[in-house]
């Protein structure tokens, strides 16, 4: 008898011709997340997914699977021979656990049979297991329609046994979406938006622009730490890291004031167009959300969308603020992102930004600036840090 967690796929089944590929990310996706918690056995069995664990650490195992994109629920439980007496008696065992932490009156055993040489048919194993637990307990009762608990048995290359679902993230495997680059601010928005690009199989590398020495190093440590949370649904980020002080100053020296947020927000955009295109990333990500702010208005987006030529994914765009913080706490940045270090948009921070700008002015504006050169010192002179899980 074996203790593992058996791993359910949502969307990856209905892949067809394709759920090879897509099985193959999701296991490597596993391993990767679970490296450092002792490389465990990572497998499929007849079109289901296993992770061999231990007493030990199968909590761990547990919270960290949970979080890989791809899986809609994971349930640890045993794995054991497949002949009937094993299969009743850690049926019983499961049982047993259960009664006591919960207080439980009614149960229903509930089988899959992959294995279509086994003797017994599903109703036949649940019938046996059903009648051995009743036989060998007290107090018990089955009830078909709305029983207290489930036992579940699953029959494959082995027997499998377990009572509990819990729930992942679903969505598809990192890597097979595509590559996307994230505007990773020190907010609250920015690292729930590359969550939720990364659910639908993107692979996120992340830009950050701070505004250093008008900016604090602790500043730039928050970010680095909000990318870490993301990296245990993410995988490895690759952070750039990019000064753009010398812009702040150039455009507060040569715009109208007013303009100061939304030229910035179109040179942020250019800088990561830039680095997306020399790394052969494929879209760019941001937190924005439609009306939140005064550069997130639907003229404004349009002004900054009109900087750059490559895809832009708003995943919160018509989210409210409630909405997304509900989203950010579940996926633990709330806490990190509501720590009181400022971000390179407090800098020459305008009293009344335009809400509705015109892009005719707004490119006037920038003609007295030499937009290509500032652009380039930014990105040569940016530093890249790796984030691991």
């Amino acid at each position: 008898m074996d203790r593992v967690i058996s791993v359910s796929v949502g969307e990856v089944a209905l892949k067809k011709g394709n759920r090879n590929f897509f099985e193959k990310k999701l296991l490597n996706q596993i391993k990767v997340a679970t490296k450092d918690l002792g490389r465990p056995n990572v497998y499929r069995e007849r079109g289901k997914m296993y992770v061999k664990a231990n007493e030990d650490n199968l909590e761990a195992l547990i919270k960290r699977v949970r979080k890989v994109f791809g899986i809609v629920h994971v349930s640890p439980g045993y794995k054991v021979n497949k002949e009937m007496k094993s299969i009743e008696k850690v049926s019983l065992k499961e049982i047993e656990e259960i009664r006591k932490t919960k207080e439980i009156g009614t149960f229903k055993v509930q089988c899959k049979r992959a294995d279509k040489k086994f003797p017994l048919n599903s109703m036949e194993v649940a019938r046996r297991v059903g009648g051995y637990i009743l036989a060998n307990t007290e107090g018990l009762n089955v009830d078909v329609h709305n029983p207290d608990i489930y036992i579940y048995v699953d029959i494959r290359d082995s027997a499998y046994i377990f009572s509990k679902k819990i729930k992942g993230y679903g969505g598809l495997p990192l890597g097979t979406n595509g590559r996307g680059l994230l505007l990773l601010s020190g907010g609250i928005d920015s690292p729930v938006a590359g969550f939720m690009i990364g659910k639908r199989g993107v692979s996120i590398e992340a830009v950050h622009y701070h505004s250093y020495p008008f900016t604090s190093e602790r500043a730039e440590e928050k970010v680095k730490d909000l990318a870490k949370i993301l990296s245990r649904y993410c995988g490895q980020i690759k952070l750039y890291s990019v000064n753009i002080l010398n812009i702040q100053k150039e455009i507060n020296k040569n715009c109208p004031s007013e303009e100061m947020t939304i030229i910035s927000r179109r040179f942020m955009m250019r800088i990561a167009e830039k680095i997306a295109r020399n790394n052969e990333i494929d879209c760019l990500i941001t937190g924005e959300s439609l009306g939140q702010v005064a550069s997130q208005t639907m003229k404004g987006l349009n002004v900054t969308n009109s900087s750059v030529d490559i895809p832009v994914f708003r995943p919160l765009i018509g989210l409210d603020k409630t909405e997304i913080t509900e989203i950010a706490q579940d996926i633990e940045t709330f806490e990190t992102s509501i720590l009181p270090f400022e971000d390179c948009c407090t800098v020459f921070l305008p009293k009344h930004p335009v809400t509705r700008p015109k892009l005719d002015n707004i490119e006037k504006s920038e003609g007295s600036l030499d937009v290509d050169e500032l652009i380039d010192n930014a990105v040569e002179n940016m530093r890249i840090i790796d984030i691991n899980i």
